[in-house]
């Protein structure tokens, strides 16, 4: 079988069921397992993300949203010479790959009637459905049974760890501006890893959080988690919540809960890794302010948190934009 993956999550699905061998083309965001950097890349993006502002990024894909520009592009001719016999994409985000639309016109220009698998996950167990979806549409049913028991013991070893004295709200940042609440899968993790989530709901898209809402929510922990960034991006990116002299009055600012992870590894990929996910957030629950976070995880350096702290007063706004607006990805 030779398998085009349009979709970062579902090449880290394919790999971990053991149809790797089979992949002859990633997307350009594909980076894990390691593996996949040295295959053809079939896709790239319209849009320039190095060094911008999540302000700006945000503007650029309103505007190419607005205008109906595709925020990526497919190399059809490449596409062509790898001679797939699967593409495996999405339906769920217009902003996280190339359109479904794009790729089913792509698929019938092919030679042969190359099927088209679409991944469409909104909540935890979506997400091992698509391990099982993915493995009998590659002939790795087997495999894939091992891994969703293995995803769903690992589920449940969180679920035994000892409970925090109190449930604490924990507020998930999928973007900072406008700020966006996680939505899908990432209020289930919260309430799995031992919190809960005062802004998002399960199973439905991210979605903007104005100032108030956000301060009404008075979350114990945020975690910053910007979609389709790493670790270190995400580091760069939280001052533009931080800094906004609302944010210190919030009860996670005052004491000093306030972190960032990486959301492309472990929270914007509905693939296998979203257990390591649910397994920072617990870690970040039980966390003393400061102390060992596991890898993916760090805490955001309160000099960043420049409003009033305990005892002070102030007013200010957070970065939330009053307005709705569409989701960043998720």
């Amino acid at each position: 079988m030779r398998i085009a993956s349009l979709l970062p999550s579902a090449t880290e699905i394919l790999f971990a069921i053991g149809a790797g061998r089979d992949v002859v083309g990633v997307t350009h965001e594909c980076d894990y397992p390691p593996a996949v950097m040295a295959l053809p890349r079939l896709t790239s993006s319209a849009i320039g993300h190095e060094g911008r502002t999540c302000a700006d990024i945000d503007r650029h894909i309103r505007r190419a949203v607005h205008a109906g520009s595709g925020l990526y592009r497919l190399d059809e001719r490449l596409l062509g010479k790898l001679r797939p016999d699967l593409i495996v994409t999405q339906e769920l985000c217009a902003v996280c790959a190339v359109s479904y639309q794009t790729v089913a016109r792509a698929a019938r220009r092919l030679a042969g009637d190359v099927p088209v698998l679409s991944l469409e996950p909104a909540t935890l167990d979506g997400i091992m459905a698509t391990v099982v979806a993915t493995g009998a549409a590659t002939g790795h049913e087997r495999e894939a049974g091992r891994l969703v028991a293995g995803m769903r013991a690992r589920i449940d070893a969180v679920g035994s760890l000892a409970a925090p004295a109190a449930r604490p709200r924990v507020a998930c940042l999928e973007w900072t501006s406008p700020a966006m609440a996680g939505g899908h899968w990432v209020p289930e993790l919260v309430r799995l890893a031992g919190g809960d989530d005062p802004l998002g709901q399960v199973g439905e898209p991210s979605r903007a959080v104005g100032c108030d809402e956000i301060a009404a929510a008075a979350p114990d922990i945020v975690v910053f988690m910007p979609c389709g960034f790493h670790l270190a991006r995400t580091r760069e990116v939280t001052a533009e919540v931080t800094e906004h002299p609302g944010f210190g009055q919030l009860p996670a600012a005052r004491t000093g809960r306030v972190a960032a992870v990486d959301g492309s590894s472990y929270f914007s990929r509905p693939g296998p890794r979203i257990v390591g996910g649910l397994e920072i957030l617990a870690a970040i629950i039980r966390a003393e302010p400061g102390g060992p976070l596991p890898a993916g995880a760090a805490w955001v350096p309160l000099a960043q948190c420049s409003g009033p702290r305990p005892g002070a007063s102030g007013t200010g706004d957070l970065p939330g934009a009053r307005h709705r607006a569409e989701p960043a990805g998720g």
